[in-house]
This record gives C-alpha cells, structure tokens and sequence, in this order.
C-alpha cells in the first residue's frame, strides 16, 4: 500500500513540475507563444492556433467560421474556446487549458507503461521483458521533451488529438473497447487520420478483454467496435451539423485534407510536390499519396499481429512522416511512445545516425525557412531539403524500430540465434 502511495506522489510531482516549467515559459516569455505559433513546423492549417482565433471571431459574430477559407478545424472546438475568456486579454486560461491536456496525455501513457503491454502481450512474450522503463519515466520522458513543450506553448489543436489518441489505447488495454473507440473517433473527428489506428487498436483491445465478458470471435467483435466507433463519429457530425447549420465543415474540415487545397510549407513531404504539380496529374498523385499512406495499415497488422501496440507506434510514427499536414507534435507523439519498447533498444542498429539526422534537421528547419522567407537568400528548396532531412530522420527511426521488434520475436521462436548476426542473402 505504501509502495503505491510513493508512486502517486512521485508522479503528482512530476505532473506539478511538468505543468510550473509550461506556466513559467507562458508568463516569463509572454512574447514566446505567439512566435511559436507563426512556427510552420508546430502550426498546420489544419491545426493553428491563429486559424482557430480567426474561426472563433467569425462564430462569435454568428458568421459561419467557414466563411473566410481560413478555418480548417473541428466546429466543436468553437463552443470549448467561446467558453474561455478573449486569449488576448486573459491568456491564462487558454495556458492553463493546454497544460491540462499534456497532463491527461502523460497520464494515459502513464497507464499504458505501467501495464507492461509493450513486452509481453497476450500471443507474446519477449526474453527481454524484464528491461523496461516504469509509467513514472516514459512520462517524464513524454513531459520534457522539448517538441512535446514548444507544442504546449504554440498551443496547436493537435494536443487535443494526441490526448485522444493516447487515451483510445489506455482504454483498449485497460479492458474497455467502448471507451476506446469512443476516444478514437473523437481524434477521427479532430483530425481524420487517426481512424486508420482502428484495425491495430480493435486487436489490442480483442486481446485485453475482461475475462468476465470475453467475446471469443474476433470478427464479432471486430463489428461490434467498428460500429460503436461509426456511432460516435456520426453523433460528432450530426452535433457539428447542428452547430453550423450547414455540411459545409466537412469539406473545410475533411476535404482540405484529401484535396490539399492549402499549400503552406510545413514539415512534411506533400506541399512542395504539389506546389510543382501539374494540375492535370493533381489527382492521381493524392490518389497515390493517400493510398500509400494506409497501405501500411494492413501490412503492419497482419504481420505484428502479436504485437498490436507496436503497430500503434509504428503506424503513429508513418503518419508523422507521410500525412498531408504533419507537424513536430506528431513526431513528439511517436517519441512518447518509443521508450515503452526499451526492451527492444539493445536490438536497434542506427540510433546514433537517427539521433544526429533528428537534431541536425531540428537545429538547421528554422534557419532555412528563415533565409527563404526572411532575408531572401534561399529558396523554397532549401526548406524543403531540410524537411527531407527530418522525414529521413524519423523513417530511419521507424524502419530500425520495425526490424528490432521482428527480430526481438525471432529470437523467441529461435533461441539458438540469440545475438548472431543476420545478412539478407
């Protein structure tokens, strides 16, 4: 029992000191989180703070936050911030909201450290269960990083997704599908990607079932899921509908996404591309764009089917490279999510080259995007080499983090080749 109540002070502490360090910045720097907030790395049009500003003027006016071509976000986070006083007056509370929200998610990863799914699930266990980090670290780990910071400080809605995505696979492992789905199409709803985690997270949740309520037919419950997620995003909508009047959001909100109307530079690899673009193989290549970003999908889940939160994470971390609107909160959220695979660390061959590829991408991004738009001395290719630079950096990561999963399963099912080395003939 006193083990326990050490833990919850411990971690009450380090929750307090994660959310004094944001509340320092926000009041000593008050000039800080607007600047971060112009950042193209940490502010998509799909997610900036700015943006959402502008779309709550025009809500607050009873003008149709569509209107301008400027709001692509999610209509109910209009009644949220209306709530809050003007940020411009009394920024505080938007502060005090945004930190809350990194506290919920370092909460959930917390839970879902602690559950110690990542080495040993149910159709497997790895010999290297016994290395790994306890909820308290992977928190920290996830609270101090700097991206996950200047993030809370740029105050994106993005925190709101990762907060939801984070939350859907606590409750999948906790034993509550309902709840995990429920989660899930909230971040569907915010920002659509998520619902491609639907396939790995419904085998999470199948594989942690309460055993009081087990249903033995992975097809019955895969069903049951799918419909309780489609539920809850058609309730999303018919509420979103009712809130603007009109379907209009769906395609300032969805279709902005799929069509890529806004080419505004940001870290990923879509806008440059499509900015070249001829207009007549402009749909072909989203077309491509797209099916190649879910194609990852399928292949990860059937092939790590044992492993259903290693997908999560994998596929977290190919959405951070290859979606239309990434941002650094979304390699922050496949960061957060690596150190709950420490058993699998010893196994991977280039965490030298990524670490130095990650910062050196991390500390040249601004000075390039500067020299372009500032003084005029480069041009848009020197920010997007840089951002090539990043993706490189975090494929690397992925495509390392994929092998020394397999090869960690491998050498459960062949003891004899622990530790000898592998060549593809």
């Amino acid at each position: 029992m006193n083990h326990g109540k050490m833990h919850l002070q411990e971690t009450a502490g380090l929750y307090a000191t994660a959310a004094a360090l944001r509340l320092a910045l926000f009041t000593l720097f008050p000039a800080l989180p607007d600047l971060l907030t112009g950042r193209v790395e940490i502010s998509t049009p799909v997610t900036s703070f700015k943006r959402l500003q502008e779309g709550l003027f025009l809500y607050n006016h009873n003008v149709s936050p569509y209107d301008g071509g400027v709001y692509h976000q999610a209509p109910l986070l209009l009644p949220l911030f209306s709530l809050l006083p003007d940020p411009s007056a009394y920024p505080i509370f938007t502060y005090v909201l945004y930190i809350m929200v990194d506290l919920l998610s370092a909460h959930a990863l917390y839970k879902i450290a602690e559950s110690g799914e990542a080495a040993s699930s149910r159709l497997f266990t790895s010999a290297r269960k016994d290395r790994r980090w306890s909820g308290y670290v992977v928190a920290a780990i996830f609270l101090f990083n700097p991206f996950t910071i200047a993030t809370c400080l740029a105050r994106p809605t993005s925190v709101f997704t990762t907060c939801a995505i984070l939350h859907a696979v606590a409750k999948a492992i906790y034993g509550t599908p309902f709840t995990a789905m429920l989660s899930l199409s909230f971040a569907a709803y915010l920002s659509m990607y998520p619902i491609l985690l639907l396939p790995p997270l419904v085998l999470l949740a199948y594989d942690r079932q309460h055993a009081s309520n087990r249903i033995l037919s992975l097809l019955q419950f895969a069903g049951t899921n799918v419909a309780a997620a489609s539920v809850s995003l058609g309730a999303l909508f018919a509420v979103s509908y009712l809130l603007t009047g009109s379907w209009e959001f769906m395609s300032s909100t969805y279709g902005i996404q799929l069509t890529l109307n806004d080419l505004t530079p940001n870290v990923g690899l879509w806008w440059y591309f499509f900015i070249e673009m001829f207009d007549s193989f402009r749909s072909f290549f989203l077309g491509v764009f797209w099916l190649h970003l879910s194609s990852y999908v399928g292949g990860l889940s059937i092939r790590i089917r044992s492993q259903p939160l290693a997908v999560v994470t994998l596929l977290l971390g190919i959405f951070g490279i290859f979606k239309p609107y990434p941002s650094v909160s979304d390699a922050s959220l496949f960061f957060a999510m690596l150190p709950l695979f420490r058993h699998v660390f010893p196994l991977m061959r280039y965490s030298f080259l990524t670490a130095s590829v990650v910062l050196y991408s991390t500390f040249l991004g601004p000075a390039f995007y500067h020299l372009w738009i500032y003084y005029g001395s480069g041009n848009a290719n020197f920010f997007y080499a840089i951002t090539l630079v990043w993706s490189l950096g975090l494929s690397l990561l992925v495509s390392d983090m994929t092998f020394a999963v397999l090869r960690d399963e491998w050498e459960v099912e062949r003891p004899e080749m622990v530790g000898k080395e592998i060549r593809q003939i």
